[in-house]
Formats: structure tokens, sequence, C-alpha cells
């Protein structure tokens, strides 16, 4: 049978009408109540007072709180949680850098949050962090991707580009992009080249323009134009969005932060809304994984610079050098074999492979980029 709270209040009850009745409590009574005589000196005196309401149970909060968050510094967690939606440690590191006299710890911060009813369970689960494979240096590897299209007030759709630095996770392009095509990627990474140099690598999906979903792996325009930059470029393999785990990641900060709850009349105005969240994600807002650093305080622009025209494709002098034709195809040996469309008129390298008998890899620039067999034709 479930505790009825009533009990409680009819045994006080009983205690006390047979101590004014000068008759001894049964021995079921002191027991259940714990009394000893400080206690039934206090029962009688709350009884005294109120009546039967006051053998009600009490709060045990004490009246004054020495160590409570002062009302001040609470409602300027409150004002940043607001504003920025983010977590307890993040929030603590902003009032420090801030130089707030009076920081509470970041428990404290998270319970100030969750007492004001900002947060829900789902984002504690959602915030849950854990260990990325991180690489040694800013500009060792980009990671770029979509977000997926958000609608605006007359209709069209744009398309947040995103490209985070692996080593710093700062945002290098976020662009509101009204094409997903090779044109106007092409545009938008010759500007973050000019602005911050030449990453060693750029890792990206095999989606359109930059992947190929039929073909994983299958050379692009865009692809050419970043392997004659001298950019390395990989893949992410299909179906394993955590390949490009820290853009993806990154994605899921965008949404809640800056996208969710939003709207925006223009493409302008959309990119005026993402520049300004910008600067706050890479100047200001805390990161988890960078011990609570801001990302630009890891970053530093690459040292190799963009080129306004594209070197010359060189190769060796053991090499043997191709031009892929209008239809995509090479020959070699009196064979033909399919390549990419992409390499149209261009010189690859054929070079005997080390590995596979009767077989050559190709290549353009630095990449490799296929092998063929002597005794197979595509």
């Amino acid at each position: 049978m479930s505790w009825n709270p009533r009990d409680t209040v009819n045994l006080r009850l009983e205690f006390v009408r047979l101590a004014l009745q000068k008759r001894r409590p049964p021995s079921r009574v002191v027991p259940a109540l714990r009394h000893q005589r400080e206690d039934r000196l206090q029962v009688a005196h709350r009884y005294a007072q109120s009546g039967e309401a006051g053998l009600e149970d009490r709060s045990r909060r004490p009246l004054s709180s020495p160590n409570r968050t002062p009302p001040e510094i609470e409602q300027r967690v409150v004002s940043l949680r607001n504003e920025h939606r983010w977590g307890g440690r993040k929030l603590e590191r902003r009032l420090r850098d801030l130089g707030e006299p009076v920081v509470p710890t970041a428990g404290t911060v998270t319970r100030i949050v969750h007492r004001h009813g900002l947060t829900v369970p789902e984002a504690s689960v959602a915030a849950t962090p854990w260990k990325r494979f991180e690489h040694e240096q800013p500009n060792d590897l980009w990671q770029m991707d979509f977000k997926g299209w958000i609608e605006l007030n007359d209709g069209r759709r744009c398309s947040p580009l995103t490209v985070l630095d692996d080593h710093s996770r700062f945002n290098v392009v976020l662009d509101a992009c009204g094409t997903t095509d090779t044109q106007a990627v092409r545009r938008r990474r010759r500007d973050a080249f000019r602005r911050y140099g030449l990453p060693l690598r750029i890792n990206a999906d095999n989606g359109s323009p930059w992947g190929s979903p039929a073909q994983p792996g299958q050379l692009t325009m865009l692809g050419i134009w970043l392997i004659r930059l001298g950019v390395k470029i990989s893949y992410s393999r299909p179906a394993h969005p955590q390949t490009n785990g820290k853009d993806e990641r990154f994605h899921r900060t965008l949404k809640p932060e800056l996208l969710s709850g939003r709207h925006f009349a223009s493409f302008c105005g959309a990119q005026r809304a993402f520049d300004t969240w910008r600067i706050v994600y890479n100047t200001q807002r805390p990161h988890q994984t960078l011990d609570m650093d801001t990302p630009i305080t890891r970053y530093r622009p690459s040292p190799r610079p963009y080129p306004e025209r594209l070197p010359p494709l060189k190769y060796g002098d053991a090499d043997t050098v191709v031009r892929v034709r209008v239809n995509g195809e090479l020959r070699f040996m009196s064979r033909r074999f399919k390549v990419s469309s992409a390499l149209e008129n261009l010189p690859v390298a054929i070079r005997r492979s080390t590995t596979q008998p009767d077989c050559y890899d190709l290549y353009i620039a630095h990449h490799h980029f296929d092998t063929i067999n002597l005794n197979l034709t595509k």
C-alpha cells in the first residue's frame, strides 16, 4: 500500500491531543514520529500557533542562501543564453572572457539555465561530446559541404555553403548560395583562397558539384581545378557522413543558433545574418573540444598563396603524357580507355604500376585518379 502523507499529520495530531489531556501517547506514536523531547515541544508549539495546519510538513529550505548567485549575474547568464543558446561551459567561459567580476561555475550556470526553462533534455543529450581525430596544424585539412537548403520569404531556396578548418574548427566559408553548381562554388572558394591561402587538402562528400554520386571518387571540373592549384582532394566514404564529421557537427551548431526560427527576406539579408553569426562563432563562442578556447585562437592563414593563374601541368621525364580526348577517352598502346569527361583536352601522366602487372596508373598533376589494365578495355 502506498504511503499517505496525511498519516504523519494524523500521528502528530493524536500526539498533541493526548499531550493536552496529559495522557501518555501510545508507544506506536513516538517511534513513528521520531520524537525526542525537543521534537515534542516543537510540535506542541506549532499546534498552539497555527492549529491543525501547523502540523503539516514544512519546507526545509534555509531562509537565506549566502552562496546563491547574485540576481544581476543570474540575469547576465539568462541574457547570454537567450542570445547564443550555448551550454553551461561555453557561457561560463564567455563570462570570464567578458571580464565579469563574479562568474559562477559551469555547473551553476547550467542549473540557472534549467531553472529558467531555457533548455530541454534532448538538447543536453545532443551536446554530449565525443573525441574526434584532429589534424596537427591549421590548413592541413578543410572540410566542405552544403547545409540543407532553407526557404527565403520570396520562395527562393538558399543553400548555405560551409567550409571548416579541421584543426581549429575555424569557419572559413559560410555563404548563402542560390545555386550549388561548379561556378558558384568555385567563385566562393576563390574568395576564401585569396583571403586565407591554400590548404594542403580538402575533403568533401561524393555529391555534386565536387563528387559523383554514381561513381564515388570520380573527378569533376571542381576537383580538377583544386588539384591544379596544388590542393589534395579526398572524398568521404559513401554512406559515411562521419568522414566529414567536423563540418557535419558545425551544421548541428549552425541550425539552432542561426537558422531555427529565423526567416530571411533575401539572399543579402541571409548573408548579413551569416556574417554576423560567423564572427561570433569564430571569435566569441568557446569551443568545448578546444578546451573552451575560440577557433580564432588556433587558426592562422596558410603560407601558400592563391595563384591568380593556374600553373601549367608538369610531369616527370619518365612519364608517358597523353591528352584526354573530347569524349573523355585516352589512347595508350593502341587501346582506348574511358576516363572522366572533366579531363577533356588536359594532359595526364601514365606510369607503370609497381604493384599490379600489365597495369598503369593515371595521374593529373599530383593526383592518382585511375588505373588501367592492358588486358582490359573500358
